[in-house]
């Protein structure tokens, strides 16, 4: 059989960004040689089905779910970028079955976030917005009622992840005392002190901020008995998860005065784009701050997300490197010249590694460098050939059982 130098097909592959995506991560996609489409709003299953065919590369926020039923119409899908911290809006375990690596933004908007929670916690010990509210109805309410410093005061932190810890020193330094609570060990900054359980932290804290992520044993994990259990008068943030706390709770709690005021930014029920209609049984209450699910959503948060998880694709689409992908395992590789890499995506089951290197012993290919890594369920094998092999040796790798996807980078 003739031998002759294999490659890559000349076809520009297509990515489509939605709910917002800042346009620097367009503008890099466009630049690493993709189609890009952008669309404003997030897509429910069936509409993103039938977006899915033929796309590359989906760029996604908080709204849009990739779902099992996604991932088997999209044949073409190679990576999900996830344009924010949260992974939970897609199924890891079905992208990972399919050969589809998911990357995310875990550390861009942490400054954001952290910053729109303390200035909200100032604004509600001082009645700032109640008062500004007033005002903005003529009345004048020039009094100290209700008014307080944070030096001194007790802040309880349910999660104490990236956020939660961040928040924890910048507090500590305006004089409040912070205790946390999470179900994990954690190394403790400062001089934070961890609760042993969530009860211990609603007895303690004069204000409550929730920062958990999105595992099914954050759901509901604050309603009508948990907030009976916080000190009377307290106060409560809410930027993590709209599905953490029972909304219909914190507003009777609201009203009845058990809680004094509260910033919620996310919500059970939230619009799919800007032109739908918000409702919420938090609405029209001074004491309470209601955004958008904008507390990392800050110029510079963005612009920072869109660089990161656009680098993290293109890395990913053009090199084969994996490094900070939330479901394959991490890999950095070195660029090599005068060679093809080729990636097998596969099972994880024993001897596959024997049966991708007898496909190139048989075609006598001449192999430069290769690397395995697994993770439970999936392998990503990555292997540097020389330019010139035998054709047919493409089709032997994709027809080896258990083969989920294989890919020539270049």
């Amino acid at each position: 059989m003739s031998m002759r130098p294999i490659t890559v097909k000349n076809h520009k592959p297509r990515a489509l960004l939605l709910e917002n995506v800042h346009p620097g991560a367009a503008a890099r996609l466009r630049s690493a040689g993709f189609d890009v489409e952008s669309l404003a709003q997030s897509l429910d299953e069936d509409p993103l089905c039938r977006k899915l065919h033929g796309i590359s590369v989906l760029g996604i926020r908080s709204k849009t779910k990739v779902t099992p039923k996604a991932l088997a119409v999209a044949n073409d899908l190679v990576a999900v970028g996830a344009f924010c911290i949260g992974t939970d809006q897609i199924d890891l375990t079905a992208s990972a079955r399919k050969g589809v690596a998911v990357f995310n933004a875990p550390y861009s908007s942490t400054r954001s976030v952290v910053e729109i929670i303390l200035g909200e916690i100032l604004l509600l010990a001082r009645g700032v917005f109640s008062k500004s509210q007033k005002l903005h109805r003529g009345v004048w309410d020039k009094s100290a009622t209700g008014s307080n410093e944070i030096r001194g005061k007790k802040l309880g932190i349910i999660g104490y992840g990236k956020i939660g810890s961040q928040l924890s020193v910048l507090a500590e330094s305006l004089g409040m005392e912070v205790y946390f609570y999470d179900l994990e060990v954690k190394l403790v900054l400062g001089n934070a002190k961890k609760c042993r359980s969530l009860a211990q932290l609603f007895a303690l804290a004069d204000i409550i901020t929730v920062h958990v992520d999105g595992r099914k044993e954050n759901h509901g994990i604050i309603g009508r008995a948990q907030f009976r259990q916080m000190k009377p008068g307290v106060i409560f943030l809410n930027a993590s998860r709209g599905f953490v706390v029972d909304d219909q709770a914190l507003a009777e709690n609201l009203k009845s005065g058990t809680v004094r005021a509260a910033a919620i930014d996310v919500f059970p029920r939230e619009p799919k784009a800007n032109d739908e209609k918000f409702s919420s049984p938090l609405q029209g209450m001074d004491q309470v701050i209601l955004t958008p699910h904008v507390a990392g959503s800050t110029e510079e948060a963005q612009q920072d997300i869109g660089s990161f998880v656009s680098e993290r694709i293109v890395d990913y689409a053009h090199d084969g490197n994996t490094l900070y992908s939330v479901n394959f395992p991490n890999v950095q590789l070195p660029k090599v010249k005068n060679a093809h890499r080729l990636i097998h995506i596969h099972e994880n089951i024993p001897g596959m590694l024997a049966q991708i290197n007898h496909v190139f012993a048989a075609h006598k290919a001449n192999i430069l460098g290769q690397f395995l890594k697994t993770t439970d369920t999936i392998g990503y094998a990555i292997t540097d050939i020389g330019t010139t092999y035998r054709e047919k040796i493409l089709n032997d790798l994709r027809e080896i059982p258990h083969t989920i996807k294989f890919r020539v980078l270049y």
